[in-house]
């Protein structure tokens, strides 16, 4: 994929500064996106109209021949075994990323929001200018510029979120079969003769998942209590009766695109709180979706919620920002190379355009009562949106 890096031209220009350095490994989604390239240690890029890249003699193979740059350097080619040998290994650093830069005539670099302040410093004791990244303002809300660029996806860029999504509803799948087959006894949840546990449902969410070609650091299987606090990963035997919130949220291994679901499952017979609150999430959602179209803002979307719950009786932080019950939390967020990235699904949340990949996730939390959390992915098209989504809402299993 080639990105369109025509507003880092851009902003270059408005900034007035020769280059963009990044400085990170290749698990950093703005290293990955520009320089089309991944290594488990950190390496430079430069883009000064075109991408350079600095890297180990290690990686140096590869990069040719893995990455978008228009040129590739070792560090050895600034002879780095010498000036580490004279001056250490962290000056000797900084001299060779210096020379890097003053050989392509570049004095003054633009830099990500979260830069390391060593490099940083070092390039400023030798004459490189590093741009504070909020000076000028770079982004909506502050956000760095490549962050920016990437929340806008091209079509393959959605085809890798959409392939995420299919395997992340084999996922879900996997985990609402292991709920469906089991049995209650004495208020719990058992299955093939053992309790059934938040870790035995990851683990087939898991395990599902690397058949898929997916991979994922934490799933959120989360029951009773835990199912109150949103980010809670969930833990224990699962109980009957009590909703069961199944978030996931894998990255592709191939595309390195991540997709992001919730449903919330219930085993046995819900209360009438949970079925009300599982209804008016579902409504809540409806209402959202019915938002999204460019031109629509992100705070526009997240109003919707909000009348839904607040017309309901159900607080919200709009309605009570100190409230730690009821609607607790943003209705999305930007799915991506990051699982939370741009566009802000929120208070503050600027215009939705084509391209953007968002979750609508509107959710209900009371320690009292448990959790309920319904999420969709979907994109902005030209003319509303595409649900990325093709899998069913049912409380009961």
């Amino acid at each position: 994929m080639e990105p369109d890096l025509s507003a880092l031209d851009a902003f270059l220009d408005e900034t007035g500064v020769d280059g963009f350095l990044i400085d990170a490994d290749g698990d950093d989604s703005d290293q990955h996106y520009l320089s089309g390239f991944s290594a488990p240690d950190p390496f430079h890029t430069l883009y000064d109209g075109e991408v350079h890249l600095l890297v180990s003699s290690l990686e140096y193979g590869r990069a040719k021949s893995e990455s978008r740059a228009a040129s590739v350097e070792r560090h050895v080619d600034y002879d780095m075994p010498a000036l580490v040998e004279e001056h250490g290994r962290l000056e000797g650093g900084r001299r060779v990323l210096a020379d890097f830069l003053a050989e392509r005539g570049v004095e003054s670099v633009a830099v990500p929001s979260r830069f390391p302040l060593a490099t940083a410093d070092g390039l400023r004791e030798h004459g490189i200018e590093v741009r504070d990244p909020e000076t000028p303002p770079i982004g909506r809300g502050g956000t760095n510029v490549i962050e920016e660029i990437r929340a806008t996806k091209t079509d393959e860029e959605v085809d890798h979120v959409r392939a995420a999504q299919k395997s992340n509803e084999a996922a879900m799948s996997a985990a609402e079969e292991l709920l469906d087959a089991a049995t209650v006894a004495d208020g719990q949840l058992h299955y093939e003769g053992e309790p059934l546990t938040s870790e035995r449902v990851k683990e087939e969410i898991e395990v599902t998942l690397l058949r898929e070609g997916c991979a994922l650091d934490e799933t959120i299987v989360a029951c009773g209590t835990s199912a109150a606090d949103p980010h809670d990963r969930g833990s224990g035997p699962l109980a009957a009766d009590e909703p069961i919130i199944v978030d996931i949220f894998p990255r592709d291994k191939t595309s390195s695109y991540h997709a992001d679901m919730t449903r919330t499952f219930l085993k046995g017979q819900p209360s009438e709180e949970i079925g009300r609150w599982y209804d008016l999430t579902a409504e809540a959602k409806r209402a959202a979706l019915d938002v999204v179209e460019p031109g629509a803002t992100g705070s526009d979307v997240h109003d919707a919620v909000c009348d839904v719950y607040e017309d309901a009786g159900e607080p919200t932080l709009r309605s009570d920002e100190t409230t730690e019950t009821g609607f607790i939390h943003n209705t999305g967020h930007g799915v991506g190379l990051d699982v939370h990235e741009q566009p802000l699904v929120g208070p503050g949340g600027d215009e939705l355009e084509p391209g953007h990949v968002i979750t609508i996730e509107p959710g209900l939390y009371d320690p009292a009562v448990g959790g309920v959390r319904i999420e969709d992915i979907v994109v902005v098209t030209e003319d509303g949106y595409e649900n990325l989504t093709d899998y069913p809402e049912a409380l009961v299993v």
